[in-house]
């Protein structure tokens, strides 16, 4: 965290120092200020000594840590240029910057914290069903060179499945194959097992990746459901299920919510509000049921002493 540094920094002391190091010159001969300045909003002070700051980080973790490698994407050339600029004017030391290109989404934009669509290695932020769905969701003109970025196969592997893809694209053969290195990469095999898993359980309503899953995967594959946990009680049918959960109104609107389709439970339909619940195809072996009210509305329901 580099508060821990720059918020004890004084003013007048980084000025002479780092500030004293760094040429007016070549920081406005930047490409990424120069775009700044020419837009309509201009360039403010702040955003001006950003690449000021920035150097002064490397400066900092070469003195404090012997860091000598600086790594970013390529729109972060002009702020690693300062910190190479600024370490071996006060040190004398060698220092490197590597600049890799950026990854961006579907859409074309730029991915990250800033943007609000950053892919986390962190589970917690981004779950392997989420980073397996998002490079297998990617486009046919990135998915080679995704392959040689984030993979360790073989080139000329990665050539034969173009060349099968070529032959099948309806396949997403490089898609999947993609998805699959990266997630097992990332969270192991067993990260890559789930989201599998996930995957089965959400988009081909299998009752066996259903029952399979952990409290974690279901937590993580639903995020924005409701959890609940319930007595099942004898001849409890699924209206009652439904009103429990609080996945319906009371009253008619509620019952008919359920006999014109719009409630599913383990990714089946039900439409009679009278059906009774029964083991193992209401309720799972792993205990619970997965309710769905409408489109987007998910209900984890754990039973209790079954």
């Amino acid at each position: 965290d580099n508060a821990r540094w720059l918020g004890r920094e004084p003013l007048l002391r980084f000025l002479g120092g780092a500030g004293g190091r760094l040429r007016m010159g070549t920081l406005l001969s930047r490409q990424s200020c120069q775009a700044r300045l020419r837009s309509a909003e201009g360039m403010s002070l702040a955003e001006f000594l950003y690449p000021a700051l920035q150097a002064y980080d490397f400066l900092h973790l070469h003195r404090r840590h012997g860091c000598r490698i600086q790594l970013g994407g390529h729109d972060q050339m002009g702020n690693i240029m300062s910190g190479y600029e600024l370490v071996t004017k006060m040190t004398g030391s060698d220092v490197f910057g590597i600049t890799v290109p950026l990854i961006t989404s579907t859409t074309g934009d730029k991915l990250g914290k800033t943007a609000g669509n950053a892919v986390w290695l962190n589970r917690d932020k981004t779950s392997p069903f989420e980073l397996y769905q998002f490079f297998v969701r990617q486009q046919d003109d990135v998915v080679e060179k995704y392959l040689k970025l984030f993979t360790f196969l073989p080139l000329e592997e990665i050539a034969h499945i173009m060349e099968m893809h070529a032959k099948e694209p309806e396949k997403w053969g490089p898609q999947k194959r993609l998805a699959a290195e990266v997630t097992k990469l990332v969270h192991g095999r067993e990260g890559l097992e789930s989201a599998k898993r996930c995957t089965k359980a959400l988009y081909y309503s299998s009752v066996e990746a259903l029952e399979e899953m952990s409290d974690q995967e279901l937590q993580e594959l639903f995020r924005q459901a409701t959890s609940a946990e319930l007595m099942l009680e004898p001849g409890m049918t699924v209206l009652d299920l439904c009103r429990k959960a609080n996945a319906i109104p009371d009253g008619p609107s509620g019952y008919r919510k359920i006999t014109d389709g719009g409630v599913s439970i383990n990714g089946n339909r039900v439409t009679n509000p009278e059906t009774v619940l029964i083991l193992g195809q209401h309720i799972l072996k792993n205990g619970v049921s997965l309710l769905r009210v409408g489109k987007k509305n998910y209900y984890i329901i754990k039973w209790l002493q079954l």
